[in-house]
């Protein structure tokens, strides 16, 4: 369920990127961005790469901008994947065993309650890759009113049809992890569960990753990237409020 494409396109990890800062919140060190008084919150749950990545620190600081209080913690305690020189992913599996999405949702409950105990009323979380296994197992309970997958791992159909909130999936052309044929299953699932509000879109010509993994010098992936985000912070400002 992690293939290759999990670790494709590694960014260049970056602790000072970003306009917003980092503190503790649940006990987990996170990049904090937006108003602190806002009473509507969007977690980021990161990628095998972690909370350093300078594309996914811009993202939260456009969602922030929207008048959202955006939380991206470190959900690998200052170990994120990092790939061997010669680009082997053979290290994958032995650093998935040591940072599953299991403890990242155990994890992110602390994040969210946190997030309550400061006044915050709503709650919106987007997931990415490894994240999105985190966000979809929040999806199944109480813990937040809106969810955004983007090219997920590990997520099953059966996840899918136990969602609780409403959900938008931004699937890749491109995607071994999550291939199309496994995204429209989701959007079946989805589809019979009317009282669901959900969104399902798969982007043509992009790669997993391409949401967050982009190189912003290269216009043609910026320009998925973009719409994948307008996507996502769409479904937070109608769901998340």
């Amino acid at each position: 369920m992690s293939g290759p494409q999990c670790c494709s396109n590694p960014p260049t990890l970056n602790p000072t990127s970003g306009s917003g800062h980092v503190e503790k919140l649940g006990g987990l060190d996170s990049y904090l961005t937006g108003s602190p008084d806002s009473k509507l919150a969007i977690v980021l749950v990161s990628d095998v790469f972690g909370y350093d990545a300078p594309n996914l620190r811009k993202l939260a600081d456009k969602v922030a901008a929207a008048g959202f209080f955006v939380v991206v913690p470190d959900f690998f305690y200052g170990d994120p994947y990092v790939p061997a020189a010669d680009g082997s992913r053979d290290s994958l599996p032995t650093w998935l065993k040591g940072h599953g999405p299991e403890k990242g949702f155990e994890d992110v409950k602390l994040v969210i309650g946190a997030l309550k105990s400061k006044g915050v009323s709503a709650i919106g979380a987007a997931g990415f890759c490894w994240g999105a296994k985190v966000v979809v197992e929040l999806a199944k309970g109480d813990f937040i009113q809106a969810a955004v997958l983007a090219h997920p791992s590990r997520v099953t159909v059966d996840d899918i049809k136990a969602v609780k909130v409403p959900i938008s999936i931004l699937g890749a052309e491109i995607d071994w992890t999550a291939p199309p044929e496994l995204v429209k299953q989701f959007e079946e699932a989805l589809t019979a569960k009317s009282e669901i509000k959900s969104h399902v879109k798969i982007f043509p010509k992009v790669s997993h990753g391409w949401t967050v993994r982009y190189d912003i010098s290269d216009e043609e992936a910026v320009k998925p990237a973009e719409e994948a985000h307008k996507d996502l912070l769409g479904w937070f400002v109608n769901h998340v409020k």
